[in-house]
């Protein structure tokens, strides 16, 4: 018998994964927080959490498919241009790769908390104030013209995302703007790096947890992946156009003041 309330909880999840996976406030850690408001707790929730990433990247596929058609076509005749933006994808990819697979189960298990979320969502908001504080005059102005020494310090940054409550987008983004990419080529360029890294997360953690999901678990899932599909639409085209006209500063303030928030709803408790 389907639990309808369960689905509920499950594509309300999808919607803010949607919504939230490209923008600099981290997903995940929305989906832990609201997942614990909401009693949508257990081991299998965090499979749920990886694998719906992949309705958002779907997303990202379907937006950019004429541009990654054009790119893969550009690979295969060995054009210049399109293998040296490969390459800074699979370079930009390799760190969180390495390390997702050497440290991903201890992360989940002592990292997952409350008082880490506030605490990185605070200090993501205060290095994106200060980034854009700087002003600095980028190099590099579309993603075509990316070398490796980009591609390595937005890889680097990425993986600073493990940590929930950091968030993918917003370590690459920033990442990239401290290696001296526009605001605008690293945002375009954090899209295509998630297409690699989401899907290798969550290939592999369905496959190291798969035998845990019943059939619930699997109904929960398609509910997720589809409400995060249909959300993430909106988002990255949205997102896009933001970025070329304004600065990531109310992003900033919206992580320290949800960072604060939680801080005093879980010391609230022991006071």
């Amino acid at each position: 018998m389907i639990d309808w309330i369960h689905l509920g909880k499950a594509f309300l999840l999808g919607i803010i994964e949607g919504l939230t996976e490209f923008l600099p406030v981290s997903s995940t850690g929305h989906l832990i927080l609201i997942g614990g408001w909401i009693d949508f707790e257990s081991d299998e929730t965090r499979v749920f959490h990886v694998v719906i990433q992949l309705g958002a990247i779907l997303a990202v596929c379907w937006l950019f498919r004429a541009k990654i058609m054009h790119l893969c076509q550009g690979v295969v005749r060995g054009d210049p241009e399109a293998l040296r933006f490969a390459t800074a994808v699979l370079v930009a990819f390799l760190p969180a790769a390495v390390i997702g697979a050497l440290f991903i189960g201890p992360i989940k298990h002592r990292l997952f908390d409350p008082a880490v979320i506030a605490a990185a969502l605070i200090v993501g908001g205060l290095i994106i104030l200060w980034v854009e504080r700087r002003r600095a005059i980028p190099r590099i102005q579309t993603i075509e013209d990316f070398g490796w020494k980009q591609a390595i310090g937005i890889g680097l940054a990425q993986c600073m995302a493990m940590i929930p409550g950091t968030s993918r987008s917003g370590a690459t983004i920033v990442g990239g703007m401290l290696s001296g990419v526009s605001r605008q080529a690293a945002t375009e360029f954090s899209f295509f790096l998630a297409i690699p890294t989401m899907l290798g997360a969550a290939s592999y953690d369905a496959m190291r947890h798969y035998h845990l999901l019943g059939m619930e678990d699997l109904w929960a899932i398609a509910a997720g992946f589809t409400a995060a599909f249909i959300s993430a639409l909106f988002v990255v085209n949205a997102m896009i156009r933001l970025v070329a006209r304004h600065s990531l500063r109310v992003f900033a303030w919206y992580r320290i003041a949800l960072g604060l928030l939680i801080a005093v709803v879980t010391a609230a408790p022991s006071l």
